[in-house]
């Protein structure tokens, strides 16, 4: 019988869950662009993202079992440790609570929100298949900022749609280095320029009179990603699951630029950042 312990890690490692503070970071930043949130409905918002965001991945070794029973046997199903078919149910229960918790919040809400979990599912079942999962990935977390914007005082704004693509850009860079953890050859460098246009962006939004707080938000995404890249870009041995793990955890610095940061923001996503990392330490981000 397996150990309660190593069968609840067994989940964690299924849901991906040291990446979970990203998707509260992605929640603050939509909700403060899309004209701010009340404080209970955004701890709504927040727990429904989580659940669906945790489902998704949870369907993803899912879909992904045959092929990591040829390829990555160490994985919590192939392994034995949890049952494949509970994990199809978990999997989709977590997907469609979350998916509801969304979707009450009314009637954009609930359209962006169904438009998000149909891209979670078709990223799922596709990704090993086409060379295209890192697009895939980043309408995931277009849609979610937009979702979360959607239930916004405002809405979608103008400034809540430059944030999806400047975090959609993020996604697409760092999933493309992902893909290589399990290739060999070079890198091309070309694909590493969408971890630029959260700067390009930046600047576009700020650029006339960028205060303290946006400068400093700049330098840390700048030092945060240059740090990441040099892990893997120019090197003999090459090392893309640490440059991918950090990038996953910069996304809190994606977030905190969008938003033309102060003094509280700068803490509440620094904070979220290092509970990336510290989450890293237990259960792999990828």
């Amino acid at each position: 019988m397996t150990e309660p312990k190593t069968t609840w890690r067994a989940w964690l490692v299924l849901a991906r869950a040291s990446n979970l503070p990203t998707v509260w970071s992605n929640c603050l930043a939509a909700g403060l662009l899309g004209g701010g949130l009340e404080p209970g409905r955004l701890i709504v918002v927040g727990i429904a993202a989580s659940l669906l965001y945790t489902g998704g991945m949870v369907l993803n070794d899912a879909f992904d079992a045959e092929f990591d029973r040829r390829f990555r046997r160490e994985r919590p199903i192939p392994a034995g440790i949890l049952p494949e078919a509970r994990v199809w149910r978990v999997g989709w229960s977590l997907l469609a609570v979350g998916f509801l918790g969304l979707a009450v919040q009314g009637l954009e809400p609930a359209l962006m929100a169904a438009a998000l979990a149909g891209a979670v599912v078709v990223y799922d079942a596709l990704h090993k298949r086409t060379p295209l999962s890192p697009l895939l990935m980043a309408a995931c977390r277009f849609l979610l900022v937009l979702t979360v914007a959607s239930a916004g005082a405002r809405g979608i704004t103008g400034e809540a749609m430059w944030a999806a693509l400047a975090l959609s850009g993020w996604i697409v860079g760092l999933s493309y280095i992902a893909r290589r953890e399990s290739r060999r050859g070079p890198i091309a460098f070309w694909p590493l320029g969408f971890l630029a246009m959260p700067a390009v962006l930046a600047v576009l939004v700020h650029g006339d009179g960028p205060g303290p707080g946006v400068l400093l938000a700049g330098g840390l995404f700048l030092g945060w990603g240059s740090w990441c890249l040099s892990h893997t870009v120019g090197r003999a041995e090459p090392h893309p699951g640490r440059t991918v793990a950090g990038l996953l955890a910069g996304i809190c610095w994606v977030d905190l630029l969008a938003v033309a940061p102060d003094g509280p923001s700068l803490l509440v996503h620094g904070g979220l950042f290092l509970l990336c990392l510290l989450g890293q330490r237990f259960v792999p981000a990828t």
